[in-house]
This record gives C-alpha cells, structure tokens and sequence, in this order.
C-alpha cells in the first residue's frame, strides 16, 4: 500500500505545479456529477399519463422524485383554484420554475471543469517542455536518467491527466445533460395532462387537497 502511494505521489511530482489543481478538478468534477445525478432522480417509472390519472384517482404515496413531485403539485394547485382554471398553465409555470431550475444545478460546473481540464493539462506541458529545454541547453539533461526522452515523458504527464479528468467528465455529463431533457419533456407533458384533465372533467371530481393543521 505505501509503495502505491510512493508512486502516486512521485506521478503528481512529475506533473509540476499543474498537477494538485487537477487533482482538486478531479474531485470536484465527480461531486458535481454525483450531486447533478441525485438531482435529477425521476421517482416513480410509469408514465406521466398514467401517473396523473392514479393520483387524481386518490393515489396517495409520498413523492419521490421530480415527475411525481411535479404531479403533487400541479394537483394542489388545481384543487386550491378551481375557479382558475383557464389561468391553471400560468399557475403551473409559476409553480414548476424552482423545479425547471434545480434541473441545471451543477450542469455549469461541470461544463466549466470538463473545458478547463485538458487546456491546464497542456499549459503543464508548455511548461515542462520548457524546463525540458532549458535543462537540453545547459547540458543538465545529459546526465540524468532517460535524458531528452525522460523530461519530455514528464512533461505529457499533465496533458494525459487533463484528458483523463475531461473524458469521463464529458460521457457522464453528457448522459445527464440527455436524462435533463427527458424530465423537462415530461414537465411540459404534465402541464398538458393536468390542463386537459381540469378541463375534461372539471375542478370538482379532483381530490380535494387534505386541511392543513
């Protein structure tokens, strides 16, 4: 186990000073993906059809994520406005706005970090190209082992770990960024759902929201 962290470190010495703020990315880049993926946890897996007519229909189960949140609370709304009805889509975008903008948290980040990674990764190389280079004029390079070979293997550490924090940043990021789309597809399909269910059936035959103590 110590020789594992020997080598790990002597990987971060050889990357120079770009290194530990890669390092710190990596960290934060993975947080932000496992908070963005928490975030947007669907709930339920039926369909928003299907879902509206259960919960119209007295289906009463603690929401556990956004479509069925989304359909609590459209409901609620419609239960304590029945005279609003043809105000309900306005009501509804008032009211599913929080929930429309917790669907982008961490997405910034995240595209700021998968953007950033490689372009310090290749400032790292600059810079070790240089040290590489300057060592070359002197004669330094010489004596050392590996020689021009082994300082210029030092310099691409940090354009291989720029690549290795962006990559993996950019595939999950990006089937997140698809899961996001569906779920605001559906919030528009809810909206839809609710006005036509309000309108087919009127305010009345709804469930009537349960008196707050």
């Amino acid at each position: 186990m110590s020789q594992f962290w020997e080598e790990l470190l002597g990987y971060f010495d050889s990357g120079g000073i770009v290194m530990p703020p890669l390092a710190i990315s990596t960290i934060i880049l993975w947080y932000a993906l496992g908070y963005r993926y928490m975030v947007l946890q669907r709930g339920n897996r039926r369909s928003p059809r299907i879902l509206v007519k259960r919960y119209i229909q007295g289906y009463n189960r603690e929401p556990s994520g956004i479509v069925d949140t989304a359909i609590t609370m459209g409901i609620t709304i419609l239960c304590d406005n029945p005279k609003h009805r043809k105000d309900l889509r306005h009501l509804l975008d008032d009211s599913f706005s929080p929930i429309e903008l917790s669907l982008y948290r961490g997405k910034a980040l995240i595209k700021s970090i998968v953007s950033v990674a490689p372009l310090a990764g290749l400032l790292g190389t600059v810079i070790g190209m240089i040290e590489t280079f300057d060592s070359l004029g002197d004669g330094a390079l010489y004596s050392q082992s590996g020689g021009i070979a082994g300082g210029i293997s030092q310099a691409l550490f940090t354009t291989q770990m720029g690549l290795a924090v962006a990559v993996p940043g950019i595939v999950v990021g990006r089937i997140l960024d698809r899961k996001q789309q569906r779920l605001q597809h559906e919030l528009v399909q809810i909206k839809d759902l609710l006005c036509a269910e309000a309108e087919a059936v009127g305010a009345s035959r709804l469930p009537q929201p349960e008196p707050k103590q």
